[in-house]
């Protein structure tokens, strides 16, 4: 999921109290606390049994202009998955909208103000498109990452800096907030508390730009949706136009030719 907000947090004075009454500066001298680290396997693990799911998000990103000026877009975005192998994402926004189906046949992007769309032929399962879409085509999903949290396990080694902050709430239901540092990004994550670990909050800062850009998403969940086949297949409106999704792996190796 694309990690959090400020070095302020994870770099607080020993001795300072987080939210939840813990000593911040108590970690270990690692800098890791293993409660944090094991917060988001276990999250990690919770996700990947779920078979359906629906998450509504609404998303905050900072674009930097070239003068260094720092401008704000939203959007939100309507999730709909059935593992293993079918997805709706519908995103709104400030952006141009979008929708993506998956039918575990084939997927398609339509570009709902231009009204073009593209279809291409798919891999079985949800994981092998995510994979195929960004290495091929270079795209990447709104909310991919609810899908590979946990898959590689070797992405808490790059963690470098990992607090329990403590408690919080999202939208009214309780959670745990941790902060997260590692070379490039700065991240937090809120997840809720009890049986059902979801991630309800996540922000995100870049700091390899000296603007540091910020990215946030606050998450709602239906963990039983109702939806039927017709949700994930593509019916071209009227007068949509097919166009072709440009194949950029195929482009990288010609221009290294």
């Amino acid at each position: 999921m694309a990690a959090a907000i400020t070095g302020v947090i994870i770099f607080t004075p020993v001795g300072s109290q987080a939210k939840g009454g813990r000593q911040i500066g108590s970690q270990p001298p690692s800098g890791i606390d293993p409660h944090a680290i094991d917060a988001l396997k276990m999250m990690g693990t919770y996700l990947r049994t779920l078979q359906s799911f629906q998450v509504e998000a609404d998303l905050s990103t900072d674009d930097v202009m070239d003068d260094g000026e720092i401008v704000q877009s939203s959007s939100r975005v309507n999730l709909l998955a059935a593992k293993p192998n079918r997805f709706r994402v519908e995103v709104t926004g400030d952006d141009p909208n979008r929708l993506y189906l998956y039918d575990g046949k084939s997927f398609t992007i339509w570009g709902q103000n231009t009204n073009d769309y593209a279809t291409v032929p798919a891999p079985p399962t949800i994981a092998e498109l995510i994979d195929k879409l960004t290495d091929r085509f270079d795209i990447d999903l709104p909310l991919v990452d609810l899908f590979r949290w946990g898959v590689d396990e070797d992405d808490t080694k790059k963690i470098k800096t990992a607090v329990d902050i403590g408690l919080s709430t999202v939208d009214g239901v309780t959670c745990e907030q941790y902060a997260f540092h590692q070379d490039d990004i700065d991240w937090q994550i809120w997840i809720q508390l009890g049986q059902y670990p979801l991630p309800r909050k996540l922000v995100i800062r870049t700091l390899t730009d000296e603007a540091r850009p910020q990215h946030s998403e606050v998450l709602t969940w239906n963990l039983a949706p109702s939806f039927n086949d017709a949700a994930f297949i593509f019916d071209p409106p009227p007068d949509a136009h097919r166009i072709a999704i440009a194949d950029a792996k195929a482009q990288s190796t010609e221009k290294g030719k």
